[in-house]
C-alpha cells in the first residue's frame, strides 16, 4: 500500500548567517548624528545593505527605507531583499554625508551609521568602529571621523592586514579597541 499527498517534497536550503560587520551604540543612549558604523566588506551594495538589513530588522522593528549617498558605491540597486521581503533604496547627494548610511524603521525611527570604506585596514576600521558607536563621547559627523582618522593615521587607513581581518571577522581582536581608546557597547560580527 502507498500514500501519496499534495505536499511537495522538503527542499533543503543552504543557511545563510549574516555577514555584517556592526558596532551600535546602546539602545538606552541619547540619538545623536550616529549610531554606530557599518564596515561592509565589498563595493556591492547590493549583497552588503541585504546583510546589514537582516542584522537589524529584528533588533530594531521592520526597516522600512534605506537611504545612501552615491559618492563611494559605483551601484545604487532600487530594491533590495530584507529577512524575505523586498526594501526600497534611495540616494540622495547633497542631503545625506556620503560616509553616512541611513535606514528608516517604523519603530526607532532612523539608524544612522558611519560607513567605514570597505578596503580599511582593520586597526582603522576599529578606531573608527569604537569612535562612532561610543556613547560617552562628544557626538561628531561620519565625515569628520573620516577625517580626523585620515589625518590621525592617514595612509595606514588602507594597509590590509589580512590576519588581522580573518581574527575581526570571528570577533576575537579586542587588542584593536583597546588601542582605539575605547570599546563600543555593542558589536555584532558574523562570518
Amino acid at each position: 500500500m502507498s500514500a501519496t499527498t499534495d505536499q511537495p517534497p522538503l527542499r533543503i536550503v543552504p543557511f545563510r548567517a549574516p555577514t555584517a560587520r556592526l558596532a551600535l551604540k546602546t539602545v538606552s543612549t541619547s540619538r545623536g548624528p550616529l549610531d554606530g558604523a557599518w564596515w561592509p566588506r565589498s563595493r556591492d551594495l547590493t549583497d552588503e545593505l541585504s546583510a546589514l538589513a537582516d542584522v537589524l530588522d529584528p533588533l530594531s522593528g521592520r526597516i522600512t527605507r534605506i537611504a545612501v549617498n552615491p559618492t563611494y558605491w559605483p551601484a545604487i540597486p532600487s530594491r533590495v531583499p530584507v529577512n524575505g521581503r523586498m526594501v526600497k533604496v534611495g540616494w540622495f547627494t547633497t542631503e545625506l554625508d556620503p560616509h553616512k548610511i541611513l535606514l528608516l524603521s517604523h519603530t526607532t525611527g532612523s539608524w544612522n551609521l558611519l560607513v567605514v570604506p570597505p578596503e580599511t585596514s582593520t586597526p582603522a576600521a576599529a578606531r573608527l568602529m569604537a569612535a562612532a558607536s561610543d556613547s560617552s563621547g562628544t557626538p561628531t559627523t561620519a565625515s569628520a571621523l573620516m577625517a580626523a582618522e585620515h589625518a590621525l593615521h592617514g595612509r595606514s587607513m588602507a594597509d590590509r592586514d589580512q590576519d588581522s581581518e580573518e581574527t575581526w571577522a570571528n570577533g576575537d581582536d579586542a587588542s584593536s579597541y583597546q588601542a582605539a581608546g575605547a570599546r563600543p557597547s555593542r558589536l555584532i560580527t558574523a562570518k
